[in-house]
């Protein structure tokens, strides 16, 4: 069972040396997600700025490689007048972006209110370049997750754990990294929102790297199922970070990847997307080894009305994130 709460309970000091001290299994990971408060909740906060949204949608996408700038962040997108944000890779009490609640002062700059879901507790500081950001030598609470802004009241919300196996935890496990000792692994957050039109729902989702096209293809029709009985037979719209092409060598072709096909079956269309690949070099990660088209939005039962692609770098060349966030315009029905 999913809570909903004001805030998010921090990790004790019991917990964390029964973290540290835990077996990099399987099954202890499975323990620890289980027994921790904040990774089985969602937190919701902000102010509405509308009490029911029309018939036609104004969404952005974003990874925002941990809000270095939210403020200058939530400024960037305003243009384009979302009444919906699906964020990805936002931080929450974290010394790399100054303990600050990120989603939340993106949310307060947009006048909409937030729903926060935590992907990972984050045990250390992050790799060499985002240490370079941290003032303090320790996480005051150590959250990296989703989130969903909106400028009207959620009328229900919940999360969706795409594993829980421990990807980033257990031993043999391609992705575990001593640089980023953490609990949790990939989600989504799923939120019913009024419409003039009746509800509709929209998920701001994150899909593994560091896998291949068979493993996020497994997530996504998890995602699939869970949103099916969450929000039945109505409008949807699913958008962030897929990391399509993520380790499929020699090309790291994203149209290799087979979660297109799994939700085209299903009745989704990808052509909420805006054409154009999606990452770039950024404060954090200074030398990508290439360009990739790593963010997308599927929709079923809405009609596209337009598409863009948003540059995530600044009118004085400051770079945001290393993702652009994508944009849609979308009519239900």
């Amino acid at each position: 069972m999913i809570a909903t709460l004001a805030d998010l309970p921090a990790v004790t000091a019991a917990e964390r040396a029964r973290i540290l001290s835990a077996p990099r299994t399987e099954a202890a990971h499975r323990d620890l997600l289980a027994d921790l408060p904040a990774m089985n909740a969602v937190q919701i906060g902000g102010d509405a700025s509308l009490d029911i949204l029309p018939d036609r949608l104004s969404v952005v996408a974003w990874n925002v490689e941990r809000c270095l700038f939210p403020p200058e962040s939530a400024a960037h997108i305003a243009p384009r007048a979302p009444q919906v944000v699906l964020l990805s890779e936002v931080d929450h009490g974290m010394a790399r972006t100054g303990q600050r609640h990120t989603t939340a002062e993106m949310a307060q700059a947009l006048g909409m209110v937030y729903a926060f879901g935590v992907e990972f507790h984050e045990m250390g500081l992050g790799g060499a370049t985002e240490r370079h950001f941290c003032d303090d030598d320790h996480n005051a609470l150590g959250w990296h997750g989703n989130a969903i802004l909106s400028a009207v009241p959620f009328e229900r919300v919940t999360m969706i754990r795409l594993d829980d196996h421990g990807h980033w935890f257990a031993e043999g496990s391609v992705a575990t990294d001593p640089d980023q000792p953490r609990v949790g692994g990939r989600m989504a957050l799923a939120a019913v929102l009024p419409t003039v039109a009746g509800p509709v729902c929209v998920v701001s989702t994150h899909l593994e790297s560091n896998a291949r096209a068979a493993h996020r293809a497994a997530q996504f029709d998890r995602l699939m199922d869970a949103v099916d009985v969450f929000a039945p037979d109505m409008p949807m719209l699913i958008g962030g970070d897929l990391n399509t092409g993520n380790h499929m060598p020699p090309d790291y072709d994203w149209r290799r990847e087979t979660l297109f096909d799994h939700a085209r079956d299903r009745g989704y269309d990808w052509g909420f997307t805006p054409e154009g690949l999606t990452t770039r070099p950024s404060l954090i990660t200074l030398h990508p080894a290439r360009r990739m088209k790593l963010d997308w939005f599927c929709g079923r039962g809405l009609s596209r009305l337009d598409t863009a692609l948003i540059p995530a770098i600044t009118a004085d060349d400051t770079p945001l994130s290393d993702h652009e966030a994508i944009w849609c315009a979308a009519r239900i029905g």
